[in-house]
């Protein structure tokens, strides 16, 4: 059952990493855009961030998954450690734009204020997983990337949520209004329930 589940996720980071590309072969007025004003549209700051945003969250979202793989870790470390530059670069780059863009989001403040909070989750739990492997703290490390991909895959349940959210309220914008905190939310809590499970069950057994 862990392999199976493990399969379908990494299956769905795949697809939904490299959804991005259908900004640039539709038409400009796909998906979230259609909530978007022209004004907006029109606004080269915002376009840059949009972008960045997507471009390297995709990647991001792509590759992540592969960094808690033991057997690419124990084979080929410095193709752990390449794909975790690269990882993080990404995300940096993507937090940082998604925090701009999220003072723009469909849905009025409190949809601005979920979702500039995951951008800056993301951008801080990436970081500290940066400068601790750097001074050779693992475990801290492997626990800060554990919740920068759950941040990362907010991805992922957004547009599981969004569409089921739609169809319930049969309104977009509450529905997205919702979802800018439900994407990411449980994704931190299971996050956090994993590496405390993690932590007991290393602890020794001194009964």
């Amino acid at each position: 059952m862990r392999k199976i589940l493990e399969k379908l996720f990494a299956t769905l980071a795949i697809i939904i990493g490299l959804y991005p590309a259908i900004y640039f072969l539709v038409d400009r007025k796909f998906g979230l855009l259609q909530t978007k004003s022209e004004e907006l549209l029109s606004n080269l700051g915002w376009n840059v961030a949009f972008y960045t945003h997507i471009i390297f969250g995709g990647v991001a979202l792509l590759i992540g998954w592969t960094q808690f793989s033991r057997k690419l870790r124990d084979k080929n470390i410095k193709l752990h450690r390449t794909i975790g530059k690269v990882y993080i670069c990404s995300v940096l780059l993507s937090s940082v734009s998604g925090m701009y863009i999220g003072f723009f989001a469909t849905g009025g403040l409190w949809a601005s204020i979920g979702f500039i909070s995951l951008a800056a989750i993301w951008f801080t739990s990436t970081l500290i997983a940066y400068l601790t492997i750097r001074k050779g703290k693992v475990d801290i490390h492997y626990k800060m990337m554990i919740y920068s991909y759950a941040a990362c895959a907010a991805g992922i349940t957004l547009r599981i949520w969004l569409p089921l959210l739609t169809l319930l309220t049969k309104d977009f914008v509450s529905a997205y209004l919702i979802t800018a905190w439900l994407c990411w939310v449980p994704n931190i809590v299971m996050a956090y329930l994993y590496i405390r499970r993690k932590n007991k069950s290393l602890k020794p057994n001194l009964s």
